[in-house]
């Protein structure tokens, strides 16, 4: 007998608010920095916001279905679908790192914008290809090495950031996060039942017009860019890429490793939900993000997609598969009428900010929780790159040299923080093993990845890292000999304990 998996149930309408507000959240950015660059507001609203959600459509039916075929498989009515959006980091890197220097180089928005849709569909076919090797990389890399990383990222951008913007208006923000503590934390219901993601909004909203946070005339200008705004294909793609392997073609040091660390992104909050309980094929999950990338393309979307770290938030919120469909139906209205403007307009971060504080929370707990004791030093470890990542992306640009005061070490180490986090929680782990010659592997590889710079280096190129390669290669001969010792004590060991026994 099946079980009965229903498509949508009451706790769904909290992770549909803290999947909606990551989601709008990247849309706003997006719809602001293009607009801030000289995109007319025609090719933003009209061709741009709804390529990208059909991408994000996509995706969120897909992993929905796939909800559905677990449920099924498993024969269990608790499985929560994967979140599904657009990746943060790897969106701004698609802002300032491929559509600014495509716009500076043509001085043409509609080919800027043509060559971004490449690099787009670009990324997402390498991810699709990428895909066939996800097993064996999440089989052979430690868990603890992993959710580490992805706790990093929780720590910093997530939990660490939103916590920002609660106190940048604290009155909104301390209303919303009470609610959200009191309503997942000690799972207190709200008033009238009303889900507390949804009562965290609702008293956001009133506290910011009381308090003049917001106006009627903030609302109304908003709603200018109300309209009607078809998904319309186009082959943007293909024309971009004349540019794009033409005098663009330095921008593929940049495509290559981002689209890899999207691919590496996906395979650990894919893992994470695996600790939680859903197991799904990390495989598949990679070739969605690549192919909903793709799809999103052929529409004038210009950014890649990926499963998000919001994933265990919605699991411990309880939800199934009915705040994924949810999120592909909300964000497919709000791009054809252009109503994103309006949602960013009415809605004030601070008031959804404690929602992704909570699932930034849930991934640093789930992560410790869900690995033995004696990994914790790996775990932590593996979240520090992340710090020093934060402060770069934040702050180096504006202040670099209040960054380097602080170490010459932040830049370096937060410069492919992804694959750095991964190596050194996984030499730890190993070490704490005393599998010191699988810590050699690592270390190998770590030199590998910096050799070419896929981390501690700006960009790819042959021997990006000098003084890392080295090092790297140093602790790993370092691991091999304390192998061999090992290995020659152990066996020094045997005979007298066979001697003891007899």
């Amino acid at each position: 007998m099946n079980v009965a998996y229903p498509l949508f149930k009451k706790q769904d309408i909290d992770a549909f608010f803290a999947l909606f507000q990551n989601n709008l959240a990247n849309f706003v950015v997006i719809t602001v920095t293009l607009l801030a660059m000289g995109f007319s507001t025609d090719l933003v609203f009209g061709r741009i916001i709804p390529g990208v959600a059909v991408a994000v459509i996509v995706g969120n039916l897909y992993y929905a279905h796939m909800a559905k075929r677990l449920a099924i498989k498993e024969n269990r009515a608790d499985v929560t679908a994967l979140s599904y959006g657009v990746s943060t980091p790897v969106m701004f890197v698609f802002l300032f790192g491929v559509t600014a220097p495509a716009l500076a180089l043509t001085n043409d928005h509609e080919l800027a914008w043509k060559i971004a849709v490449a690099a787009a569909f670009l990324s997402g076919l390498v991810e699709a290809l990428v895909a066939f090797f996800g097993n064996w990389v999440r089989k052979h890399t430690p868990r603890p090495a992993l959710l580490g990383a992805l706790a990093g990222v929780a720590f910093t951008f997530v939990a660490g950031e939103m916590l920002f913007s609660v106190f940048e208006v604290p009155i909104i923000g301390l209303a919303a996060l009470a609610i959200i503590l009191v309503g997942f934390v000690a799972k207190v219901g709200m008033p009238f039942k009303i889900p507390s993601s949804l009562f965290a909004i609702i008293i956001g909203v009133i506290l910011a017009f009381i308090l003049g946070y917001q106006t009627s005339s903030d609302f109304t200008e908003a709603l200018g860019n109300v309209g009607f705004y078809p998904f319309l294909p186009t082959l943007a793609a293909f024309e971009g890429m004349t540019y794009l392997f033409g005098a663009l073609i330095g921008l593929l040091g940049i495509l290559i490793p981002i689209t890899i660390y999207n691919a590496i992104e996906t395979m650990n909050n894919v893992d994470a939900m695996s600790a939680a309980g859903d197991s799904y094929d990390v495989r598949e999950c990679q070739a969605v993000d690549g192919i909903g990338a793709m799809l999103g393309a052929c529409f004038g979307g210009m950014f890649p997609t990926t499963v998000y770290i919001a994933t265990v938030g919605a699991k411990q919120m309880e939800a199934g598969r009915g705040y994924s469909v949810l999120n592909a139906a909300v964000f497919g209205l709000a791009a054809v009428t252009g109503l994103i403007g309006a949602f960013s307009a009415l809605i004030p971060m601070a008031a959804i900010a404690p929602i992704l504080v909570f699932v930034g929370m849930s991934m640093i707990g789930s992560t410790f929780a869900n690995n033995d004791k004696r990994y914790y030093p790996a775990i932590a470890l593996a979240m520090l790159p992340y710090i020093a990542n934060y402060m770069m992306t934040r702050f180096n640009n504006g202040a670099p040299d209040v960054v380097s005061g602080i170490s010459e070490g932040i830049v370096p180490l937060g410069q492919g923080a992804m694959f750095t986090a991964i190596i050194i929680g996984a030499i730890t782990v190993f070490i704490i093993d005393k599998d010191f010659y699988k810590a050699a592997i690592f270390s190998a590889i770590g030199s590998m990845l910096s050799f070419f710079g896929f981390m501690h280096a700006p960009s790819l190129a042959i021997n990006a890292a000098f003084d890392y390669t080295i090092g790297y290669l140093v602790i790993a001969m370092f691991f091999v000999y304390t192998g061999f010792r090992e290995q020659r004590k152990s066996k020094r060991l045997k005979p007298v304990q066979s001697h003891k026994a007899a």
